[in-house]
């Protein structure tokens, strides 16, 4: 960016992840939210940049945007550079700040949103904005999506986007968004910078028992409650097995390469050991997982209840769906039945295109002093429902943080906050990645 404008991005950047957190998003899940108000906004700032912006929505109020960028290169495929403009619930009275306020206080912006992921919209508007001001044009076309509803099913989101308006992603073969790129202090100095490169297929599950209603005070063989809960505790016990996928075994043996030890993939566990701190961004994408987090049985203590209900949160990997299945299938049982409450393909991105090449240099050129890897996302993204556009996608929300900040923690956490700093270094390193893309 040339020097005036530079500063010109670097202080939008930063008002509009304030202005974006202080539009309350709040996606309690059954569609209790609106996006449109911060659709809106954002709209507003590419108008304002000759950007033309359409507005689209299936249930009304829960609004997406999506623009194009034209690029100098029409034989090249389309870039998606995508985000979502809602955010999960916060409780005002456990925060230090007002999660809405989106305060800047001593150079951090804090709020619901200023990690997971108002940053990076502002940091896509503060970048094209920059572009139409020096008359910049990107070799491909960039096409920007603000979405709906990522934080619950995205079918009011990029789901609809995808099944519904197919069209206006035309040509996009690659697409980047949240949860990559950022610091990562392993306490010994060294600072790693994880791309993302897949993500873990989502398995929401519905688990349902039934038995036989009868008073609290008599034998009963067939209770419900006792069913579910015997499934839910083997399911929360299970031991999943390793199944190291390639872009996880590209992780690995880059992280042993930081650390100058052998890359053992023979021996994951050994492996993850010796990598200590680092471990983390490695060892919750190492096989399948199932969580479970809510119950639902009963209405009276002296009833047995005839049914009882609990949900789990299940991942699992690249190819690992047909092992998730047969293990629910006997983790559960006879006397319980499970469903997919939501389930969304599990992806996998290579970690050798020109475009990962691209991002890794943005990086380096801007924190010299980084190592850059390739890991794979224990959750997932929009990027799912974008895939079935056959779209590659990838997590690259650049930001430099400090030692100490628990990046990690910021999602969905307390105390949501994002440096300044942070988001001038998501800035150039954006904008460097873009226009070379």
């Amino acid at each position: 960016m040339a020097e005036e404008a530079d500063g010109q991005a670097l202080d939008e950047v930063v008002t509009f992840t304030s202005d974006l957190i202080r539009i309350d998003t709040t996606n309690r899940g059954g569609g209790d939210c609106q996006e449109r108000p911060a659709a809106e906004y954002a709209a507003a700032r590419l108008a304002e940049a000759g950007i033309e912006p359409t507005l689209l929505e299936r249930t009304k109020g829960r609004t997406n945007v999506v623009a194009r960028v034209e690029g100098t290169d029409p034989g090249a495929g389309a870039l998606l550079l995508h985000g979502h403009l809602d955010v999960v619930p916060a409780e005002a009275a456990d925060w230090s700040v007002h999660p809405f306020s989106g305060e800047v206080r001593d150079g951090v912006v804090w709020g619901r949103g200023a990690v997971d992921m108002k940053n990076m919209d502002a940091m896509i508007l503060a970048v094209v904005r920059a572009w139409a001001r020096q008359g910049v044009r990107p070799r491909r076309d960039i096409v920007i999506a603000f979405t709906a509803d990522e934080e619950a099913s995205a079918e009011d989101g990029s789901g609809f986007l995808a099944d519904e308006h197919a069209a206006l992603f035309e040509g996009c073969t690659e697409g980047v968004s949240e949860s990559g790129a950022f610091t990562f202090h392993d306490g010994d100095g060294r600072q790693i910078y994880p791309i993302a490169a897949g993500e873990r297929g989502t398995a929401w599950l519905k688990l349902t028992a039934r038995g036989r209603a009868g008073h609290g005070s008599k034998v009963n063989r067939d209770n419900a409650v006792t069913r579910l809960s015997a499934a839910i505790t083997r399911i929360g016990e299970h031991a999943w097995p390793l199944r190291p996928t390639p872009t996880v075994r590209a992780a690995l043996s880059e992280l042993a390469s930081v650390y100058g030890i052998d890359s053992d993939l023979t021996d994951v566990d050994a492996l993850l050991d010796k990598l200590g701190p680092a471990a983390k961004l490695v060892e919750s994408t190492v096989r399948n997982s199932a969580n479970p987090t809510m119950l639902n049985a009963g209405y009276k203590v002296n009833v047995i209840p005839g049914q009882a209900v609990a949900h789990v949160d299940g991942r699992y990997l690249p190819g690992g769906e047909d092992e998730f299945r047969e293990t629910l299938d006997r983790l559960t049982g006879p006397d319980v039945e499970w469903e997919f409450h939501h389930r969304e393909v599990a992806l996998e991105s290579p970690v050798d295109s020109a475009t990962f090449a691209r991002m890794r240099a943005a990086v380096e050129e801007f924190a010299p002093e980084g190592h850059v890897v390739p890991y794979c996302m224990s959750g997932g993204t929009d990027a799912k429902q974008f895939s079935r556009l056959g779209i590659t996608g990838y997590g690259f929300t650049p930001l430099k943080l400090p030692e100490g900040y628990d990046y990690g923690a910021m999602f969905h956490g307390v105390d949501e906050r994002v440096p300044a700093e942070a988001l001038h270094f998501g800035v150039r390193v954006l904008d460097r990645f873009l226009r070379t893309a």
